[in-house]
């Protein structure tokens, strides 16, 4: 569920706490993945977290969505930092030329590595949200994913 999904209750719960804008959201924590498998150093890797189903595994155009960008160096962490309450998923490519897209070969293979939270399979294309998915509480989020290629 988005969180947008009742603007005009947030809305209200604003005005009736105007204290409260701007103030620290005590029920988020912190998301950290450990990422393994890079076959090089070369490049970064780019991770993009989101909790909308309609933007996985590409959440570019997802305003509210979490990302991350690092250099390729192992042990590698991403820490995504304070995160709300919610489902979400996580997508990892490995841009090793780092001109910011995921390269393709012949038949839409990709060149570059990739990885999806809950180490969500691939086949015949992404995973789907729901496989990638995962909850965020109270507790803080610790995930290990595994960077795979194909070529």
């Amino acid at each position: 569920m988005r969180h947008r999904s009742r603007p005009l209750l947030a809305l209200g719960a604003l005005i009736a706490a105007p204290g409260l804008v701007g103030a620290k959201d005590e029920s988020s924590t912190h998301v950290q993945i450990t990422v393994t498998g890079l076959r090089s150093h070369d490049g970064v890797v780019r991770a993009c977290m989101t909790d909308d189903s309609q933007h996985f595994p590409r959440c570019r155009d997802d305003a509210d969505s979490h990302r991350v960008v690092v250099r390729a160096d192992e042990p590698l962490m991403l820490d995504f930092g304070q995160v709300a309450p919610g489902r979400y998923a996580i997508a990892l490519l490995h841009d090793e030329n780092g001109n910011g897209t995921a390269d393709r070969a012949a038949f839409m293979i990709p060149r570059e590595g990739y990885g999806f939270s809950r180490d969500a399979r691939v086949r015949m294309g992404p995973p789907s949200f729901e496989a990638a998915a995962f909850e965020v509480g109270p507790a803080p989020v610790r995930q290990t994913i595994r960077m795979r290629y194909m070529l």
